[in-house]
């Protein structure tokens, strides 16, 4: 699927609602539809880039963007402990190829997580 086809590329036309929580120039946070837990926050950036794999020297701020957002969200949403997780490719769980920052929290969170 062409990355201008899936369901991030469609949100942040704003072809499909979804429940922001934060949103900037760079990039846009809101609430996972199938949360694994009580906050399960989606920040995507708006530059499409697949994921990690596809990162160039150029998307290093971009990156760091997206982390710094994250720990935003997650205190935003009352967390003190969190975990963040960026799935690369099929075989890790990823399952939008639009690069994606999970925040996830509000309940023990064990490790290892598969």
């Amino acid at each position: 699927m062409a990355e201008s086809e899936t369901i991030f590329a469609r949100i942040l036309r704003g072809e499909i609602p979804c429940d922001e929580v934060y949103a900037d120039e760079l990039c846009l946070a809101f609430r996972d539809i199938q949360p694994q837990a009580p906050v399960h926050v989606l920040v995507i950036p708006r530059e499409p880039l697949v994921n990690l794999c596809d990162a160039e020297p150029r998307h290093q701020a971009l990156l760091g963007h997206l982390l710094l957002v994250a720990a935003r969200v997650a205190q935003q949403e009352g967390l003190s402990s969190w975990r963040t997780v960026i799935n690369n490719g099929a075989e890790a769980g990823q399952t939008v190829f639009h690069l994606h920052v999970h925040v996830i929290g509000g309940r023990p969170l064990l490790w290892p997580p598969g």
